[in-house]
């Protein structure tokens, strides 16, 4: 019997008795040895209710049923034959119906922009145009005069002033809710 001590000695602290220690590269070159080697005789390598008898392997069945018809499958496969089996239809067999037009959504055509005014289009002009003309000096690399500065500066402020000014408050359904409240 053992004495208390060896079990302690044993045991770690997890309980688990220790185990030796796996050699992987003797475990692999056994798997590496076996890898072509046939089954030992009278040992198979499916549970005896999938064993085929060798004349069904090999393709011998009466009227040789495995080559005339692709349908017909043996029922255990053999390690050195490979079984095609017809695909009949798949994903890409797949075609649209080109009739049907369920669900289709066409948007209606938008509704024209409001014509702008001319003070409108001045206010884009100066505000886009006025920038550019800064940018077209530095660009060209042209010494900057004193009045392109004043034009560029100050049609971008002008021209953004007047648009910000001439935004409406709110579209002219607003005008007729003094309240402001939810609309249901």
């Amino acid at each position: 019997m053992a004495e208390p001590e060896e079990e302690e000695r044993r045991m770690p602290e997890g309980g688990e008795p220790e185990r030796a220690p796996l050699d992987e590269e003797s475990a692999w070159a056994e798997l590496v040895a076996a890898y072509e080697k046939d089954p030992e005789p009278g040992t198979g390598s499916w549970p005896a209710a999938e064993d085929v008898p060798a004349a069904e392997r090999d393709g011998e069945r009466e009227g040789n049923e495995t080559a005339a018809d692709p349908s017909a499958v043996p029922s255990a496969p053999d390690a050195t034959r490979i079984i095609l089996h017809p695909v009949l239809s798949g994903p890409r067999d797949y075609e649209l119906d080109e009739d049907a037009d369920e669900g289709h959504y066409e948007p209606p055509e938008p509704p024209p922009l409001p014509e702008a005014d001319v003070t409108t289009k001045f206010a884009w002009l100066a505000a886009v145009g006025g920038p550019l003309l800064i940018f077209g000096f530095v660009l060209f690399q042209e010494p900057m005069p004193w009045w392109a500065l004043t034009v560029g500066i100050g049609g971008f402020l002008g021209g953004f002033a007047t648009l910000v000014t001439r935004m409406r408050p709110g579209g002219d359904e607003d005008d007729d809710l003094p309240g402001g409240g939810a609309v249901v």
